[in-house]
């Protein structure tokens, strides 16, 4: 005798059922060990990020040292105008553009093209070798990448001593204000490459090796499979590095180029930053290094917002999200 039993109909409702909110005293519950280990960090934000911001309000006043801000007089956008009909902060910050883009067009794409070299290498022990080989510069000081520079490129360096052998006359490159900034490329480029692999190695172990066996069964070539599956692969990573460097290209290395400033000349070596060190702290015009400071910051912060918008016109998802 069979046994009937009765089937439920399935449930055609297909909405998401609401979740349960959980309380703000639960979520910190929850993530207190997470919360205790942020807190040193958000500490360290605050005492030496956050609260010296306070410090822009300078940029505003005729400051007097070591008065309090309030007793300080209040002069508007008057620094502004005095910096701004300043020659020499318009010589700092054309300098600052002409190396900055020279590190965009020099300094930006090495790290890339070194990463994809070593992804091609089959041998894990030469990979890993050569990667630590060009990683262990970024551990320098600047001190000492100069100092090597300069037992190399200088007066009495290698390449100096090479030329006199061979009957030519004296260089020192160190000096040389024509190709100073050129100089300060290759010694970034020597120093920080290594670091840049890495982050786009980890972005090229990504991506699935699948996609380059099927491509060379349809017949595609390196070339084609640099184009159509590497380069789109790591091209996020590519765009928001860019814009990240964007932010900070008005910063062009204030030990590097403070160490041999005075090798090459002010002409040739002040940038923005030197030029608020010695413009406010050394020469103790307080007011107009911190509004060249802050004018600083105000067109880096332009910068990071227009790349950041390209990348959204170019399907990307930049720093933050469009929503």
């Amino acid at each position: 005798m069979a046994i009937l039993t009765a089937r439920r109909p399935l449930s055609t409702d297909r909405r998401p059922r609401p979740q349960r909110r959980i309380s703000v005293q639960a979520r910190l519950q929850r993530d207190s060990p997470l919360l205790v280990m942020a807190l040193p960090v958000v500490i360290l934000l605050l005492v030496f990020t956050y609260i010296p911001l306070i410090g822009n309000l300078v940029a505003f006043l005729d400051y007097i040292p070591y008065l309090p801000l309030e007793e300080s007089p209040w002069v508007g956008l008057d620094n502004f105008a005095a910096l701004l009909s300043d020659p020499g902060f318009w010589s700092a910050f054309v300098n600052t553009v002409q190396i900055t883009a020279l590190q965009m067009i020099f300094s930006f794409p090495v790290p890339i093209l070194l990463a994809i070299l070593l992804h091609s290498l089959i041998s894990p022990f030469i990979r890993g070798f050569v990667q630590s080989v060009i990683y262990l510069p970024h551990f320098l000081s600047w001190v000492i990448v100069v100092a090597m520079f300069e037992q190399v490129l200088g007066g009495d360096g290698a390449v100096a001593d090479a030329v006199r052998s061979l009957g030519g006359e004296q260089v020192n490159l160190m000096t040389n204000p024509d190709t100073f900034k050129l100089l300060l490329v290759s010694q970034g480029v020597w120093k920080d490459a290594g670091w840049g692999t890495i982050i786009f190695l980890a972005a090229l172990t990504n991506i699935d090796l699948s996609l380059y066996e099927s491509a060379a069964v349809d017949g595609a070539g390196s070339a084609r499979r640099f184009w159509h599956i590497t380069l789109p692969g790591i091209r996020p990573i590519i765009v928001l590095l860019m814009i990240l460097q964007l932010g900070t290209s008005l910063s062009v290395g204030f030990e590097q180029i403070l160490l041999q400033r005075d090798a090459v000349g002010a002409d040739a070596a002040e940038v923005l930053d030197t030029y608020v060190y010695f413009r406010g702290v050394v020469d103790g015009d307080w007011s107009i290094g911190v509004a060249a400071g802050l004018l600083k910051g105000v067109v880096g912060l332009i910068l990071i917002l227009a790349a950041n918008k390209l990348a959204h016109l170019l399907g990307e998802q930049g720093v933050y999200s469009r929503d």
